[in-house]
């Protein structure tokens, strides 16, 4: 796993382990990076399915709890096939535009 902290944001990329261990992975290291914004980065997985992104499902919930972005990157799910509570984007960029805004949101108190 490669943990990529750029100023409050860490992006967690998978390096050659299956899924499930990725997970495990970012579930074992959480509290090195609970207080940033945090972007999953899945492009290395070839073939990623709905069930493996609702597998953040309880992650993401935790972590927006306290009151910090969770934000999933994969271009090979459409985010109208997930529920509302997990954030989905097709690009980093845009995974780092849509922390900008919840930040501006959060210092205006929206």
């Amino acid at each position: 796993m490669i943990f990529d902290k750029q100023g409050n944001t860490t992006i967690i990329t998978q390096e050659s382990v299956s899924f499930s261990v990725f997970l495990d992975r970012i579930n074992d290291a959480y509290k090195k990076f609970e207080k940033d914004n945090i972007i999953i980065n899945l492009f290395s997985f070839d073939e990623i399915t709905v069930n493996d992104v609702l597998e953040f499902s309880q992650l993401s919930g935790v972590h927006r709890s306290k009151n910090k972005s969770f934000v999933i990157v994969t271009d090979n799910i459409s985010y109208d096939s997930i529920p509302e509570e997990l954030v989905l984007v097709p690009t980093l960029q845009e995974a780092f535009d849509l922390i900008e805004m919840d930040e501006i949101e959060r210092d205006l108190g929206i």
